[in-house]
Formats: C-alpha cells, sequence, structure tokens
C-alpha cells in the first residue's frame, strides 16, 4: 500500500529535497497537500509532476494565476489551509518546511492527520514547542527534527538516559564570513550573505547562518525538542561542516554524527529509517569514499565580537516568552537587511534595543495559552523592532 505523503513548504530547498527522494521510490508514495507560497514556475511544475490531492498557495496574486491555469486539473487549489481543514485527509509522512512563524498554525494542524512529522521548522518549535508535542501526543504521530543538528543528536542520545549526557555540541560552520575583516561587516550585501560556503539553503535561514542567530535558534530548539538545560548546550565553530553535533558523556565518551553537506542524508533516514543504501538517493560524487576529511576537522571557539549574536545565549532563556521575541525581531531584521535598509552588523544592536524596551517585559513573561497569544507576543516583537529601526 502507498503511502501518503503531505509537504508544508514544497517549494523551498528542504520540499525540492524531500520530492527528489520521493521520487525516486515514486511506485511507494501518493502525494496528499502541498503548500507553498509564491514560486509560481515551481508550483506549476509540482502540480503537473507530483499531482498532489490539494495544493494551497498562500500569495493571493499566485494563487489566482495557479487556479486559473489548473481550472480543469483534478487538483483543488486553495489560497488558505485553515479555511478548508475540512478538506484535510490523513497523511502516513508530513514534512513541515514552511519557513518562520508562518510555519506554526500549518504544522498544528497537519500533526493532528499524520502518523509522523519531519519537522524542519524551528521558528514554530521555538514559538510552539508545547502546542506541537501536545496535539503530537494527543494524536499518537511520531515527531522526528531533520535539521542536520537535531536529527544528529535525535541518533546520538536514542540509546542514553538524559542523565547521561554531560553537555551537548551544536555545530556551526561561521557561514561566508567567518574569516572577513571585522571592519568590513558593516558593508556586507545580501548578494554575499545568502552565498554559504557549504550548504545551499533559503535567503532567510542562509542570513542566519551568516550571523550564527541560526545556532542561538537551534540551542532553544534543541533544549525544548529534548528537554535539556540551554546549559548543557555550547557552540563550537567547524568550518568543514561535516560534523553536525558532538556529544559528550559522564562516561568520559564523546559521540559524533559525521555525513555530507545534504539534506539528503537525514532526510532519507527520516523517511525510511536507517536499514537505507543512500547510494540510491544521493548523487555519487557527494558521496565518494575518495573524499573523506576526517584529517581535516576542526573545531574553534565562537568569536563573539565577529558574531555577537551569541551574547544572547545569557538571555535567550530569561523569561519563558524571550524566545519568541528574539525569533519575530529577527525575522524583520533579515527582512530588512535584504532589502538593504540596515547594515548586516547590526542585528545584536536592534535586538538588544527590544530587549531593552520598557515594555518588554510585560509580554516575555507572558505564557502563551493557545496559538493567538504565540501570535500576539510576535506581533508585538515585530512592532517593536519595526519603531527602532524607524520603518
Amino acid at each position: 500500500m502507498k503511502k501518503i505523503v503531505s509537504i508544508l513548504g514544497s517549494t523551498g530547498s528542504i520540499g525540492i529535497n524531500a520530492l527528489e527522494i520521493f521520487q525516486k521510490e515514486r511506485k511507494q508514495f501518493k502525494f496528499n497537500i502541498f503548500v507553498a507560497n509564491k514560486n509560481y514556475k515551481l508550483i506549476c511544475k509540482q502540480i503537473v509532476k507530483f499531482q498532489p490531492k490539494v495544493y494551497v498557495v498562500h500569495n493571493l496574486k499566485v494563487f489566482e494565476k495557479v487556479k486559473k491555469k489548473f481550472k480543469k486539473n483534478k487538483v483543488k487549489i486553495f489560497s488558505s489551509l485553515f479555511f478548508k481543514k475540512n478538506l484535510i485527509t490523513s497523511s502516513d509522512i508530513t514534512i513541515a518546511a514552511i519557513p518562520g512563524i508562518a510555519g506554526l498554525e500549518p504544522t498544528i494542524i497537519l500533526t493532528k492527520k499524520s502518523k509522523k512529522i519531519l519537522i524542519a521548522n524551528k521558528e514554530s518549535i521555538i514559538c510552539g514547542w508545547k502546542f506541537i508535542n501536545k496535539c503530537a501526543q494527543n494524536n499518537k504521530t511520531k515527531i522526528i527534527p531533520i535539521d542536520s543538528e537535531h536529527f544528529s543528536i535525535m541518533k546520538l542520545i536514542e540509546n542514553h538516559k538524559k542523565n547521561d549526557i554531560k553537555k551537548i555540541y551544536l555545530t556551526a560552520s561561521g557561514g561566508p564570513f567567518l574569516n572577513y575583516k571585522l571592519t568590513k561587516l558593516k558593508k556586507i550585501k545580501p548578494s554575499e550573505a545568502v552565498k554559504h560556503p557549504r550548504w545551499k539553503m533559503g535567503k532567510k535561514i542562509s542570513i542566519d547562518s551568516a550571523s550564527l542567530m541560526n545556532k542561538m535558534l537551534e540551542l532553544v530548539e534543541a533544549q525544548k525538542i529534548f528537554s535539556i538545560d540551554s546549559n548543557k548546550i555550547e557552540i563550537v565553530i567547524h568550518p568543514e561542516s561535516l560534523v553536525h553535533a558532538i556529544v559528550e558523556f559522564k562516561n568520559g565518551l564523546f559521540k559524533f554524527v559525521y555525513h555530507k553537506t545534504t539534506m539528503t542524508i537525514p532526510l532519507a533516514n527520516a523517511i525510511f529509517g536507517d536499514n537505507i543504501n543512500i547510494n540510491n538517493f544521493i548523487k555519487p560524487k557527494l558521496n565518494s569514499s575518495k573524499k573523506i576529511f576526517f584529517k581535516n576537522l576542526n573545531f574553534q571557539k565562537v568569536d563573539t565580537k565577529r558574531f555577537p549574536i551569541i551574547n544572547l545565549k545569557s538571555r535567550i532563556n530569561e523569561h519563558l516568552s524571550t524566545p519568541i521575541i528574539i525569533n519575530a525581531a529577527n525575522e524583520i531584521l533579515v527582512d530588512q537587511f535584504l532589502k538593504k535598509k540596515i547594515p548586516f552588523n547590526s542585528f545584536y544592536s536592534y535586538i538588544l534595543r527590544v530587549l531593552n524596551d520598557r515594555n518588554y517585559k510585560k509580554y516575555a513573561i507572558k505564557e502563551p495559552k493557545n496559538v493567538n497569544q504565540i501570535f500576539q507576543i510576535d506581533k508585538w516583537s515585530r512592532d517593536t523592532t519595526c519603531k527602532k529601526i524607524k520603518i
């Protein structure tokens, strides 16, 4: 029997990688719900090639074009997942990869109707893990993190008790500006910041990787998913991006997961389980035994002058909703940087201004009782960030 698959963020890098994997074993899968935003050409290609039962297009202008183009197609085209909840049928596998907090509500909705959620949306976990996890438990849905770092942590600790863990090390490549002169950081262009030296990713996560904000978010993500105290999590620079997480155990042993810089490996393992031949899914040149770089593995402490965002570790957990506020502020800052309105090296100072705002604590101490309250805190942070930038 074919497994039914849904993909939240089907035109993003995770969605595209996943569909390449499913295509290799096409006879095993049937496609249910795809959700995308505004990549018209790719949306059209996916409708033709994969014929999902439902395709949700969030951007209204693109939705209207797609709806018109495929008015005689059996694929149902909608502009919103929320108004068509009665059309959401069960899936065996759902990949949750809509970037930003926009992915939170769709992830919760699909968690109720999925046997297994492969989650790559760190912002949803940071802001709404309590609700996602509760929903998963109530519906007996298995959650598998597929960010390479968190997938690696999961594999490293799966046969250990939490008390066995002394330290978890999250590795960061350092992005494109690891060896830049500090004086040049102010003049960095968006086109430079999105060119990650190791990974092919979307614009937002590429900027986060360049500033190291992605590691601050991943720290909170790991803390929530694995119920690990943040004091046990440390960020280290690993320029080769081959080791994705390291766990130090109290018995003196260190273990790490090593794999090439492709999301195909954690994705394929999450979809099919460990007993797969990765050569069935990956280009031979990426998995060549001739290119093993064990002898060149380097690790170093984070330079906080170069990456001041890391200083947020002392504040990111100071109140229950501080992570929501920092995440929202960062989304605005990334957007403004991409629009060339603020310099690359200004993120940290703007976030501090939000955290030092007179109304910050009023929102930060709130424990959201529902998703709407998360969005209220998120909105305050976004509005406040815009005021600090003066937009």
